[in-house]
């Protein structure tokens, strides 16, 4: 299937076109007859002379709906332009090829109606005429009268023409589906219509609906139509129906959206460039501060702020899904006109907070002509490898990307390179500050690089020893949740003496642990015994009890002499040492598998089995 919009002036034939093509009334409303004009969309289906099946959105020509016009147009990829040859072109034409120019609509037929009347030849060179210079010139052109049936069988052929020459949707893409109609069918509950571009709906899937008015929320398939049928499965692109589970009525109107879960990034903030409508685009300055955005069925107000060139940024009503990419529309209601097209350029632009910020952002943007996942990294440093998908990037370039990451962060290895040379002298400010507890904690690493995850920091740490050797990271390492330096900071000198004495103690008497006495006069607090101990210059056995290292080793050695079991009494006396020390010591060779208690509440050393 393939799905066309109508365009053009009121009461220039469009929804007569379609009567005489469907055999359908695109006209939905008594008022809409009554009035012989449309006022809201219309959709009409037909199968051509090959077999393909075509949709029609019928859209209002007058000015006060071209907001309805536009909706009917977003989603849609090609276009019937409708001018009458006994009216020729006309102010509301000139506006629809205005918005359609902004979308980036190029496929599409210049239909002349009304050929009864009038000599339509000069109704479709002025036509042409004003097409010059804009994506549709060059469409082919097709003159009918609906009355008489005449042109009717070329048009036919022409439109079979047009869909053989659409690109192919991907099947494939993330479902973006925005609501141009909601109503409730009695005994079905409620049914939305869209214009489905691409991707895949079925029946049972769960997707997220997003409203101006209502939280997002989970809703599910109920059913699915297209073209008056039901169907299980539909792909794009396809006019089709959608009835939702669970969902009220007043809970979904035109200008929503359905989306695939989790996969898109709705934005209130985004930076675009201005296409404008006739190959020129406006200066920013001569914009009004506020305009509307038209994308897809939706109508929002987005406030303009000019960055620089041709780069603006938009900040929304409410947020949208958007992509890298997308193409839209900026209407100023004031003056009834198309302001200007745009594409975006950035759904998740950074703050601008310092001076000379607007000019800078709409340098960097200078260059940036679609989705690239490369340059997405570079102007970000860190993203989520599912985030660029989500903005537009296409998968198979961010699975290509040649960058270091971790829990699903990519980081940029220039911006590596920058953060190593930032956390070596974080860790080297941190040790000069504190020498007692050297080695900067995981986090505290994390906060000072200003990384979303404490995994990269490790990154940083793997990018500086592995790019080179005598890179800024080089001389650091990941210990006991901590970076430090490869050789340990230095200690203070008071602590090294105080250590000194220690092991002098130790030494002599190995298993006499010193007493909190002892320890206070030495001036080791627990912030020097702790930062000892995780340097490696003390066994820490309990709380406030330590011992040199290897300590627990040699203690298994001498309760070797004491036979096959033994009780902490014999081991208190054969280590030389207190109640105090021989408890604490005797747990940890049982947790470390080295001991174990025997069924008379003695113990025994655990001899390993024969190599």
């Amino acid at each position: 299937m393939q799905v066309i919009a109508t365009a053009g002036h009121v009461d220039h034939g469009k929804s007569t076109l379609v009567r005489a093509l469907t055999g359908m009334e695109p006209d939905r409303w008594a008022e809409e007859r009554r009035r012989g004009m449309t006022i809201d969309l219309g959709f009409a289906w037909t199968t051509l002379p090959s077999g393909a099946e075509v949709a029609f959105v019928d859209v209002p020509g007058h000015e006060r709906f071209v907001t309805t016009m536009l909706a009917g147009v977003g989603p849609v990829p090609a276009v019937v332009l409708v001018v009458a040859a006994d009216e020729g072109w006309m102010p509301q034409s000139a506006e629809h090829v205005d918005a359609l120019s902004a979308l980036g609509v190029r496929h599409g037929l210049l239909v002349v109606t009304r050929s009864d009347l009038l000599e339509p030849e000069l109704a479709r060179d002025e036509a042409r005429a004003h097409l010059a210079g804009t994506p549709l010139a060059g469409i082919p052109a097709v003159c009918v009268s609906a009355a008489t049936g005449e042109g009717m069988g070329d048009l036919r052929a022409a439109l079979d023409d047009l869909a053989a020459a659409l690109p192919v949707p991907d099947s494939r893409a993330d479902v973006r589906l925005w609501v141009d109609r909601a109503f409730t069918i009695r005994g079905a509950g409620t049914v939305v219509t869209g214009t489905l571009p691409a991707g895949r709906l079925r029946v049972d899937d769960e997707l997220e609906l997003h409203s101006a008015d209502h939280p997002p929320r989970r809703v599910t398939v109920r059913g699915l139509q297209s073209l008056g049928q039901p169907h299980d499965r539909v792909a794009g692109v396809a006019r089709v129906a959608v009835n939702l589970r669970g969902v009220p009525r007043a809970a979904v109107a035109r200008g929503d959206v359905l989306l695939a879960p989790g996969s898109w990034l709705p934005t209130a903030e985004l930076d675009v460039r201005l296409s404008g409508v006739r190959g020129t685009a406006p200066d920013p300055g001569e914009l009004p501060e506020q305009l509307m955005l038209h994308v897809g069925s939706a109508a929002l107000a987005a406030r303009v702020r000019s960055l620089g060139d041709d780069v603006v940024r938009l900040r929304l009503r409410h947020p949208v899904p958007l992509r890298i990419g997308d193409r839209a529309v900026l209407r100023d209601p004031g003056r009834r006109r198309v302001a200007t097209g745009l594409h975006v350029l950035d759904v998740a632009p950074p703050a601008l907070v310092r001076r000379g910020a607007a000019a800078r952002r709409a340098a960097e943007l200078s260059g940036v002509a679609g989705p690239d996942a490369a340059g997405e990294l570079r102007r970000r440093g860190v993203v989520r490898r599912a985030d660029l998908v989500a903005m537009g990037v296409p998968a198979e370039q961010v699975t290509a990307l040649r960058a270091p990451g971790a829990g699903g962060y990519l980081l940029d290895p220039w911006l590596a390179t920058a953060l190593g040379t930032r956390l070596a002298a974080a860790v080297a400010a941190h040790d000069a500050v504190d020498p007692v507890d050297p080695g900067l904690p995981l986090e505290a690493a994390r906060r000072a690089l200003g990384l979303p995850d404490g995994r990269l920091v490790e990154v940083v740490l793997r990018h500086g020893t592995g790019s080179a050797a005598e890179g800024p990271t080089a001389a650091l390492t990941l210990r006991d949740g901590r970076v430090a330096t490869l050789a340990g900071a230095g200690l203070p000198p008071a602590v090294r003496t105080a250590l000194d004495e220690l092991r002098a103690d130790l030494q002599v008497r190995p298993f006499d642990a010193p007493e909190a006495a002892r320890l206070t006069a030495l001036g080791l607090g627990p912030r020097q015994l702790a930062s000892l101990v995780r340097n490696g210059e003390l066994l820490r056995i309990a709380d406030g009890v330590v011992l040199l290292p290897g300590a627990d080793d040699r203690a298994v050695e001498v309760l070797a002499t004491l036979g096959p079991e033994f009780t902490l009494s014999a081991a208190r006396r054969a280590l030389a040492t207190t109640r105090r020390v021989a408890v604490p010591l005797l747990e940890l060779l049982a947790r470390t598998g080295r001991t174990e208690r025997t069924a008379e509440g003695g113990h025994r050393l655990v001899r390993s089995a024969p190599g």
